[in-house]
């Protein structure tokens, strides 16, 4: 065998596998492509189907919704055609009532018509027998209607003038009983409505601060700093909202006036604390005590009044604390005593006698303990 018939072999062998290749290709391609053909109409009807029962679930679901929408619509039909029933029941019954009382109303007013005329028919009756008796009774008295209405008239005139003598004793007798009550009620009303500002100015001090971070300094921890204070100058604190503020309340004006003393030293110094609270009062103590030494013999001099005991003099010097009828107490004193001695040079007599006693009119007003007297006997003391 030649080489060309080798190649040639070889050539045919090579077209031969080519062919049986294409052949085996063909026919493997064309089994995938009617697999792949068929797993596509089995997907198409898998989701055909679920689109149908999507479908038929969502027609479902709106019918549904349908029936429930009209049923609801259908109850309200119903409710509202059972409503309009029972109106239409209700104003049949209404209507029935009102001819019943239309009935009634016209048969009250064939009654009272009736009645009228009876009593119109009675009236002249009455007239008639009125008449009558008018003229038995003329005959049997022998006076006339006006002679006799004359006489009845006077009569009444005069009981009814013992009736008002009566009546006015009774009514000045009550008069004379309540007079004095109703003075008492009138002043006491005047006393309240005039004296609100008096008794607060009398009672109580406001210590002002510069910002309300203070206030907490001055209270302490658990309120001991404001209780100390309290317990030394025997007053009451009162610490609220009210701002750059602190409330001191006493009716001793000399206490208030201490605390007031003390918590500006207190504030001032920046060391608060119970040991420093009661050491500060004990100091301003006895300098408001000195104070009111110097005021006491101050005033005494002002006024040329001499010889005054120790305890009168620091007496004065309290007054310069106290009120009066809203005046200050002192202020009041100095002016009845000048007063006293000009009345004294007047009458010819002896006017320092007569200031004396004017400065010291109103002592009793400054009392050093509480007591149940009037200031006048107080005083006296």
């Amino acid at each position: 065998m030649t080489i060309i018939g080798t190649i040639v072999i070889a050539a045919l062998c090579l077209v031969a596998g080519c062919a049986g290749g294409y052949a085996i290709f063909r026919y493997v391609v064309k089994g995938k492509y009617n697999e792949a053909l068929d797993l596509a109409k089995k997907d198409a009807e898998v989701i055909k189907e679920k689109k149908l029962l999507e479908v038929k679930e969502k027609f479902l679901n709106k019918k549904a919704e349908l029936e429930k929408e009209v049923q609801q619509r259908t109850q309200k039909i119903q409710q509202n055609e059972n409503r309009l029933k029972q109106r239409e029941i209700s104003l049949n019954q209404r209507q029935e009532e009102l001819g019943r009382r239309k009935q009634d109303v016209d048969q009250q007013q064939l009654r009272i018509d009736n009645e009228k005329k009876l009593l119109q028919v009675r009236q002249q009756e009455l007239e008639k027998m009125q008449g009558l008796e008018r003229a038995k009774l003329e005959e049997l008295s022998g006076l006339s209607a006006e002679e006799a209405k004359n006489r009845l008239v006077e009569s009444l005139k005069d009981q009814a003038r013992l009736d008002a003598a009566s009546y006015i004793n009774e009514i000045v007798d009550d008069a004379k009983l309540n007079a004095n009550q109703q003075a008492k009620r009138i002043v006491i009303q005047t006393i309240q409505r005039v004296a609100t500002e008096t008794a607060i100015e009398n009672s109580v001090s406001v210590f002002h601060i510069d910002n309300d971070e203070v206030k907490g300094r001055i209270i302490g921890r658990e309120g001991r700093n404001i209780r100390a204070l309290e317990a030394a100058t025997g007053v009451e604190i009162v610490v609220d909202d009210t701002p750059e503020a602190i409330v001191i309340s006493a009716f001793d004006p000399v206490r208030r006036e201490v605390c007031r003393l003390a918590l500006h030293q207190l504030v001032a110094d920046g060391r608060i604390h119970p040991a420093r609270i009661e050491e500060v009062v004990a100091k301003v103590k006895k300098q408001l005590d000195n104070e009111i030494l110097e005021t006491g013999k101050r005033t005494a001099i002002d006024l040329g009044i001499h010889g005054l005991h120790p305890e009168l003099i620091r007496i004065v010097g309290k007054m310069k604390y106290r009120s009066s009828y809203g005046q200050n107490l002192l202020q009041h004193a100095r002016e009845t005593a000048n007063l006293c001695a000009v009345m004294a040079s007047e009458l010819g007599l002896n006017p320092k006698k007569a200031k004396r006693a004017g400065l010291l009119h109103d002592i009793g007003k400054v009392p050093d303990e509480e007591t149940e007297l009037p200031h006048a006997l107080y005083g006296a003391r």
